[in-house]
């Protein structure tokens, strides 16, 4: 079943995660891409978001990477954690866990439905853990309330929705694009936790090059609470 998309909202989500059991972090906004807009935002970032437009020109993009990379070993850390989407409009809430979940050294849990879901997940495969979140009903009954928090009307779940949010993280020495939508984990070479942010920008630039008429493109972080 689909579920009502949530909105770029950092206000939002970071109450969202918060009420799932993450401590001491929040989400801000990424302002823009070059380096006097990144400097603002709070470090350490934990991970970054981009929330883009799924155009033809992105799709046609998306299967020539699979063709590329499927077979190709990446030298992904072991430990990553990657769950594959299967629930319509629940790509906010995997980015999040996609976020979350790779940055265990760094964010704390404490009982709730985040810690529940790892726990359930952890030893699960990718289509297994996108299963489990697909009936977990703790999860789906926050998401919906939260969904509906956002500054503009949550458009109805059913509605085609063309905006999909895609996690970056700092992973063991490399930059990990995580997408539930796609076959696995991209590496996209090295990083670090202080050049995430930056790093991650010149990727975002690559998929708006993609569609240089396109503006509907919102960047956030996650990063530690004020």
């Amino acid at each position: 079943m689909a579920w009502q998309p949530l909105e770029s909202n950092p206000e939002v989500i970071t109450k969202y995660i918060n009420q799932a059991g993450a401590e001491d972090v929040q989400v801000t906004d990424v302002y823009g891409l070059d380096p006097e807009l990144l400097a603002i935002v709070p470090q350490p970032v934990y991970s970054v978001i981009l929330l883009f437009p799924c155009s033809e020109n992105y799709e046609k993009f998306k299967a020539e990477e699979e063709e590329r990379l499927k077979d190709k070993d990446q030298n992904l850390p072991s430990s990553t954690f990657f769950m594959k989407q299967i629930t319509p409009n629940a790509c906010g809430t995997i980015a999040l866990l996609h976020s979350i979940y790779n940055c265990m050294d760094q964010i704390k849990l404490k009982d709730g439905i985040l810690k529940e879901f790892l726990d359930k997940a952890a030893s699960l495969s990718p289509l297994e853990r996108g299963e489990a979140l697909d009936g977990m009903r703790t999860i789906i009954d926050l998401h919906k309330e939260i969904a509906a928090e956002g500054q503009t009307e949550a458009p109805p779940a059913e509605e085609n929705i063309i905006h999909h949010f895609v996690a970056f993280v700092h992973k063991d020495g490399a930059l990990l694009e995580l997408d539930g939508r796609k076959f696995g984990p991209i590496n996209h070479g090295p990083t670090t936790p202080g050049t995430l942010l930056e790093d991650t920008a010149k990727i975002c630039k690559t998929f708006m090059a993609r569609d240089p008429e396109e503006l509907r493109f919102t960047v956030v972080a996650l990063c530690k609470a004020d």
